[in-house]
C-alpha cells in the first residue's frame, strides 16, 4: 500500500524532513527559496494528503474548501493567524503548530533587542560601518544601563516568562498584564501584576508577547503610545499587527516615546514609510526563533504532528481540537 503524500511548502531543516522519509512517505519540497506562489501552493497541496506550511502561507477558506481532502495542515510556527481554523475544523483537517521548542530562542532574541536599544550597539555599529569614528568621545552614544529600570511584559504566556527571567538577572523590576493573574510568578520574580495603562505609564521598556487575535489587533495604538513615558522603548517579537505602526512612527518622530525595536510588521515584509529611516529604531527580519535548535526542533515537531495523524493519532499540538468532535 502507498504511503501518504505530504507537500512542504519551503526548504527547512532537514531533521523533519528525514523523520518523515524514514517512515517512508512520500515528500515533495518546494524547491525554491522564496514563498510560494498561490498557484504553485495550490497544485502540491491537491498532489498531497499533508500539508506542512509556513506563517508567509496564506490558508484562507477558500484554499481549504478546494483541498479538504488535507487530513492535516501543520504549521510551521507557533502562530497559526495565516489558517482559516473555522473553515478547517468544518471540513475535518487538523491543523497543528510548534510551541515551546522556540521560547528560548524568541525569548533571548527579545533580550538582544533590548540591549541594542538600551545601550546604542545598532547605531555605533552603522556608525562605525560608515567610517564616522574618529576617537573615543565622553558623550558619544550614551545609553542607559538596565540595573533597576523597568520591563513591562504584555502576555505572560511561556516567551513572555522567559524574558522576565532574564531581566530579573539584569537586575530589572518586573511589571506584567494578562488575562489572570500568576500569584507564583509575583513570587518568583518579586514581579507586579497591573493593569495595561499603568504599564505603561511605568516602563522603560514594554515587551509584547501576545497571538495575534481580534483583541490584539492594534493593541498598541496611538492612545497607547502617548501613555508611555518619554524615555521609554518598546519591543515586539509577537505578531506585527499588534502595533499601528504608522502611528508608532508618528510617536517615535515627535518624541513621544524613545524608541522601538521590531522583528515583526505589521504588512510584513514591507514596514511603515519612515520606520526604517529612524537611527533609534532597531528592526530585524523576523528573525527571533533563528536558532539551529529552534528551527530544527520546529521541523521535527512539525513532522511528528503529521505522522501522528496519518497514523490515525491525535497530534499533541492540535491548535483545533473540534476537529476530533466530529470524528
Amino acid at each position: 500500500m502507498a504511503k501518504s503524500k505530504i507537500f512542504i511548502t519551503r526548504q527547512i531543516p532537514k531533521a523533519g524532513i528525514d523523520f518523515l522519509k524514514k517512515k517512508r512517505y512520500q515528500v515533495r519540497v518546494y524547491p525554491k527559496d522564496r514563498i510560494i506562489s498561490k498557484r504553485e501552493l495550490y497544485a502540491g497541496a491537491k498532489w498531497a494528503d499533508a500539508l506542512l506550511c509556513l506563517l508567509t502561507d496564506k490558508i484562507d477558506s477558500t484554499f481549504i474548501k478546494k483541498n479538504k481532502h488535507l487530513k492535516i495542515i501543520a504549521n510551521f510556527a507557533v502562530g497559526f493567524d495565516n489558517i482559516d481554523l473555522k473553515s478547517a475544523t468544518e471540513h475535518g483537517i487538523a491543523v497543528t503548530n510548534t510551541p515551546e521548542v522556540l521560547t528560548e530562542a524568541v525569548a533571548e532574541h527579545s533580550i538582544a533587542l533590548l540591549f541594542s536599544l538600551a545601550r546604542r550597539v545598532h547605531e555605533g555599529d552603522m556608525f562605525m560601518h560608515k567610517g564616522k569614528y574618529k576617537g573615543w568621545e565622553p558623550m558619544l552614544f550614551l545609553g542607559t544601563q538596565l540595573r533597576e529600570k523597568t520591563i513591562g511584559i504584555i502576555g505572560l504566556g511561556r516567551i513572555g516568562k522567559e524574558v522576565a527571567h532574564r531581566c530579573v538577572g539584569l537586575g530589572m523590576k518586573v511589571l506584567y498584564t494578562k488575562r489572570n493573574r500568576d500569584k507564583g510568578f509575583e513570587k518568583r520574580y518579586h514581579a507586579q501584576f497591573v493593569s495595561q495603562p499603568q504599564l505603561l505609564r511605568k516602563s522603560d521598556f514594554v515587551s509584547l508577547h501576545v497571538p495575534l487575535t481580534k483583541g490584539t489587533y492594534h493593541l498598541i495604538d496611538k492612545k497607547e503610545l502617548k501613555m508611555m513615558k518619554k524615555t521609554a522603548y518598546i519591543i515586539n517579537t509577537s505578531r506585527g499587527p499588534v502595533i499601528n505602526e504608522k502611528e508608532l512612527v508618528r510617536a517615535i518622530k515627535n518624541k513621544e516615546i524613545a524608541g522601538a525595536a521590531l522583528d515583526v510588521f505589521e504588512y510584513e515584509p514591507k514596514v511603515a514609510p519612515g520606520l526604517d529611516k529612524l537611527d533609534n529604531v532597531v528592526l530585524t527580519p523576523h528573525m527571533a526563533s533563528a536558532t539551529i535548535e529552534a528551527r530544527s526542533a520546529m521541523s521535527e515537531m512539525a513532522a511528528k504532528n503529521i505522522d501522528d495523524v496519518l497514523s490515525g493519532k491525535r497530534p499533541l499540538q492540535i491548535v483545533n481540537p473540534d476537529v476530533y468532535k466530529k470524528k
